[in-house]
């Protein structure tokens, strides 16, 4: 079984799957899901195969299945994103569905207030692909467009396991008031991890997703550091502001907490994602070195220091270990991007 993090784009690594029912989206309509509930297939989970599992209409499945169609025409369902935004790829996963997989499949969107009607206008953007039983299928999406909801296509029938769906969240910045205290780094308001140093057991994204961990596997940890120096995370703001209080929540790592933490900032112009990670080693310091507990929500807002407008940070867990969730709390500047 191929993986999914072997892709040539980089958006599996680079962006944050808006199909994620953690974001709050939700499956909200299928043709027919009569063998595996249609929920399952934005379940934020790896899917699982249990051998001796099956309930009233047969075998259990770990994903979205219809039944096998016996007319014309092909089965779909519709998935409203937990936020609108631009996509940049997306992942069919088919694991475990050997023998009742579709051999194709395609993907529509649209942009609307509410939910999708019968005179909703759907755009085409991924063209009908082949599909291979057992696997993970890759595919970039080359479009700038805002997209509310997506439709999965599957011809004729089938299981599909999960569709992740990596892109950017798009926030109305204009509308927001700018006196408003939020979290500039939240998946919800836009923000991103985008490069760490080690991704063992988690991405950097993982810990801006709302709410608290529901374990340590919902969080960034990495190995185990056999050598000198820490481990690093870089996070991209929803938006450019000025950042007043930090919340670093250490829940459920109790034995491999990192020792210590530190904040660097900076007001990012021109270059690359691939170059910040030199650039990040001489930004400001926003939060010195502070000690950590296991298992515990750290507040810091007299220890953060006044640096102006930044738009990226880079968090240092010395020397390593695991993080739940990071808040970056402060306003934004109008007029900046």
């Amino acid at each position: 079984m191929s993986s999914p993090t072997a892709n040539t784009d980089g958006f599996v690594r680079k962006y944050i799957d808006l199909a994620s029912s953690r974001l709050g989206a939700e499956v909200t309509f299928a043709t027919d899901d009569f063998f595996a509930d249609k929920a399952r297939l934005i379940d934020p989970a790896p899917p699982v195969f249990i051998a001796d599992k099956y309930d009233e209409n047969g075998k259990w499945m770990d994903g979205w299945e219809s039944r096998r169609k016996r007319e014309e025409g092909y089965d779909h369902c519709i998935i409203r994103l937990g936020l609108p935004g631009v996509l940049h790829g997306v992942d069919i996963d088919t694991s475990h569905f050997t023998g009742n997989f579709p051999p194709s499949a395609s993907i529509d969107a649209c942009l609307v207030e509410g939910e999708p009607g019968p005179d909703t206008e759907w755009m085409e953007i991924l063209p009908a692909v082949g599909l291979k039983g057992d696997s993970h299928h890759l595919h970039a999406i080359p479009d700038s467009r805002t997209w509310s909801h997506l439709r999965l296509n599957i011809y004729p029938d089938g299981g599909i396991a999960r569709l992740r769906v990596y892109g950017q969240v798009q926030c109305n910045w204009d509308k927001r008031d700018p006196d408003e205290m939020v979290d500039l780094a939240a998946l919800v308001n836009g923000g991103r991890g985008i490069a760490a140093s080690d991704e063992h057991y988690g991405t950097p994204s993982q810990i801006l997703a709302p709410g608290r961990g529901i374990n340590m596997g919902d969080g960034w940890e990495t190995r185990r550091r056999r050598e000198p120096g820490n481990d690093w995370a870089l996070i991209s703001l929803g938006h450019p502001g000025v950042i007043s209080k930090i919340d670093v929540d250490t829940a459920h790592f109790k034995g491999n907490y990192p020792d210590r933490c530190s904040i660097q900032a900076a007001l990012v112009a021109g270059g690359t994602e691939e170059s910040l990670v030199t650039q990040s080693m001489f930004w400001k310091t926003l939060l010195p070195e502070q000690k950590l507990e296991m298992d515990a929500l750290h507040s810091f807002e007299k220890e953060v220091a006044d640096i102006g407008l930044v738009s990226h940070i880079r968090l240092n867990i010395i020397p390593d270990g695991g993080i739940s969730r990071l808040r970056l709390f402060g306003r934004i500047s109008r007029g900046v991007k």
